[in-house]
């Protein structure tokens, strides 16, 4: 199988950092979304959404979505350990915490990233700065709420590193493109964010 790569936006590499973590190794092929590669037919005549990543498997059929991509890959190539949780309700867990980041948290800081950054007008179309700026609160209410959660957790769906946390990684440091800064009070946020960078696999 192969899996088409966008480089570091943020969804290829929630993937990378999953592989990374499971020891797996797939082919990879690069595509350049400075260039607008991914609206090109070889990704958009496997996705019409015209978005990384893409998992291209042995026999052709397609998977496309980040947590969807995971989830095939840990159960055939690696169970374990286990990224998703190792019963049922850890397992919820683990999709609560991670549907939190994503609609709350990530959503709100790609929002502000694709409305104000200028690199994003063509993509973003219309661009509404208005909507960028008022995802920035958002993201920064959620972080709020994030760091009471983490007061007594190293992870954030518990005691075992989870796809939840490779989702909150990739979010807190899109901040940056975003220009939303993650305030100096928020300390268990910032624990948890330095550890995660930390591992080995935060540089896939």
């Amino acid at each position: 199988m192969k899996l088409f790569d966008g480089g570091r936006a943020p969804n290829p590499r929630r993937v990378r950092i999953f592989m990374a973590e499971k020891g797996i190794t797939l082919d990879i092929v690069p595509v350049d979304m400075g260039a607008l590669g991914h609206r090109q037919p070889e990704i958009a005549d496997r996705n019409p959404l015209r978005r990384l990543p893409v998992l291209e498997l042995d026999d052709g059929r397609v998977i496309t979505e980040s947590v969807a991509i995971c989830r095939y890959l840990e159960e055939t190539l690696a169970p374990e350990p286990s990224l998703f949780g190792n019963d049922a309700f850890a397992r919820a867990r683990v999709e609560e915490w991670n549907r939190r980041l994503e609609l709350n948290f990530y959503a709100a800081v790609a929002a502000a990233f694709r409305h104000i950054h200028p690199a994003m007008a063509e993509w973003e179309v219309p661009q509404l700065p208005e909507w960028g700026e008022a995802n920035k609160p958002k993201a920064l209410d959620f972080l709020r709420m994030l760091d009471a959660h983490l007061v007594d957790k190293p992870f954030v769906a518990g005691e075992a590193f989870s796809i939840a946390d490779i989702t909150g990684l990739v979010a807190l440091d899109f901040t940056k493109l975003a220009k939303i800064a993650v305030p100096e009070e928020l300390t268990n946020v910032r624990r948890w964010h330095a550890d995660l960078a930390a591992r080995e696999s935060a540089k896939a």
